[in-house]
């Protein structure tokens, strides 16, 4: 029986991660959860799973569900109830699955407390790469993708020497806009953006992948999770979203990894490692689907993507400026408040002022991303 911790339980992932636990009780045991202000769901989910601890995102929402938990529940709340899910209990694994920069210290406690991290947070490996893998490594704790591209090139990787890979390559369906052209782009839409043709995402990610940066963000935290060169690292557009990944080795061969594009498999892949059990996803069938189509990246089509790779190859706060002001500026896109494309112009104003520091502290790296926030959100 696994004991498991989820961050971000109402999220996306993670309710597709109880899912796969809820399939499963036999191999898994939930033993914590940290929510957002998603009082109804939480409740359900405390009231199905029956976790040790739960925390949400501040003290009204603790209010709210405090007398309706089940007895011997403890509640938490805040970036302190963040942490004490993530790190003071018996779980043997923490899935992160937070959305944005707010994950980082959370995942850097549940490494200290030597937990295997089943990681669905980009922006913790995008903002701090250097820290979490160094703190993983001195702790003796592995970093498990949940990320279908990252899952996928994990599995591509398995018993496979380092020296044997010629490069990696990252598969991205294109988003939303897929089969538009930049000069359609000026004025579309915010439930326009949100349709996502292949995935069943949250909001934050499902624009990322309409803007591209998410496929950006992935190239970074492929650099930290397989100790991979940029310049070894490539994106391919593939609209159906069957091939999540694959890796190219020294001999010309060439290894991918192909599914239905459904979450719960990396998630359970990352659970059951190493061993592979039944899931709930339907098979893939390559009759069916008869056709797989596949096209360059386009930089200049998709400027986020050149954005991440120049902000990865300069280091440092870099990645940090570039994740904080995406995130400031999607959030202002979902509020209605920027247009679509003043995200990436946003991004560009960002990380082309900013004086890079190049090996950071964790106080260094929080100093700019706030920094990096505020400026953002000021930009008209």
């Amino acid at each position: 029986m696994k004991r498991i911790a989820v961050l971000g339980s109402t999220g996306s992932i993670g309710t597709q991660t109880l899912d796969v636990v809820r399939h499963h009780p036999e191999h898994f045991k939930i033993e914590a959860m940290a929510a957002g202000r998603n009082a109804a769901l939480v409740l359900e989910q405390v009231h199905e799973f029956r976790p040790r601890k739960v925390s949400v995102q501040d003290k009204e929402v603790a209010d709210r569900i405090r007398h309706q938990l089940p007895a011997g529940v403890e509640l938490f709340y805040g970036a302190e109830g963040l942490i004490e899910v993530a790190a003071n209990h018996e779980a043997d694994m923490v899935i992160t699955a937070v959305v944005g920069s707010v994950g980082l210290q959370s995942t850097l406690a549940a490494i200290e407390a030597g937990k295997t991290i089943g990681l669905a947070n980009k922006e913790t490996l995008v903002t701090a790469g250097h820290l979490v893998t160094a703190r993983a490594k001195e702790n003796g704790v592995m970093l498990m993708p949940i990320d279908s591209e990252h899952s996928a090139i994990f599995q591509c990787l398995n018993g496979e020497a380092a020296e044997a890979v010629r490069s990696i390559t990252l598969t991205g369906s294109g988003g939303s806009f897929r089969d538009k052209k930049r000069e359609e782009l000026e004025h579309v839409t915010i439930e326009q953006a949100l349709n996502h043709p292949n995935w069943s995402m949250g909001a934050k990610i499902t624009i990322d992948s309409a803007t591209m940066a998410n496929k950006g963000l992935e190239i970074i935290e492929a650099h930290w999770l397989f100790d991979m060169p940029y310049e070894r690292i490539n994106v391919l557009i593939h609209p159906e979203s069957i091939i999540h990944s694959f890796v190219e080795y020294q001999d010309g061969s060439i290894i991918a990894q192909m599914g239905v594009p459904d979450m719960r498999v990396p998630i359970q892949y990352a659970l059951t490692y190493p061993q592979r059990i039944h899931n709930q996803a339907p098979s893939l069938n390559l009759a069916q689907v008869a056709k797989l189509h596949f096209r360059e990246m386009d930089y200049d089509r998709y400027p986020m993507v050149r954005y991440a790779c120049e902000c990865g190859i300069a280091g440092g706060t870099a990645t940090t400026v570039f994740n904080a002001a995406n995130e400031v500026a999607v959030a202002r896109f979902l509020q209605g408040a920027i247009g679509f494309l003043d995200i990436e112009r946003i991004v560009y104003q960002m990380i082309s002022k900013h004086d890079i520091i190049p090996v950071p502290s964790l106080e260094e790296i929080q100093e700019a991303d706030g920094l990096a926030r505020a400026e953002a959100a000021a930009i008209l």
